[in-house]
């Protein structure tokens, strides 16, 4: 078994944007492969997409109100991203 060392994650991390457990975990399931590492969170990637796939996503409804200088604005939304 390769050691995980931090330098190897930070490597990992920078090189795919995943978090920090996230690429210890693939770096460990992967006995310290960094060309494995980064398979394999792909498919742990894709996995979890194929998992939201079922969820509803409806449009959203943006309402601005502006009067002088003081504006509103109101957000009513029913999607998969809750903050845009």
């Amino acid at each position: 078994m390769a050691k995980i060392t931090a330098s190897l994650v930070a490597q990992l991390r920078s090189k795919t944007g995943a978090g920090m457990m996230d690429c210890k975990k693939a770096l460990t399931e992967t006995d310290g492969d960094l060309d494995k590492a980064v398979d394999f969170l792909r498919k742990k990637g894709l996995s979890a997409a194929a998992k939201k796939s079922g969820r509803a996503a409806a449009e959203g409804l943006v309402v601005v109100a502006e009067s002088g200088k003081i504006g509103a604005m109101v957000e009513d939304q029913d999607c998969g991203t809750c903050c845009l």
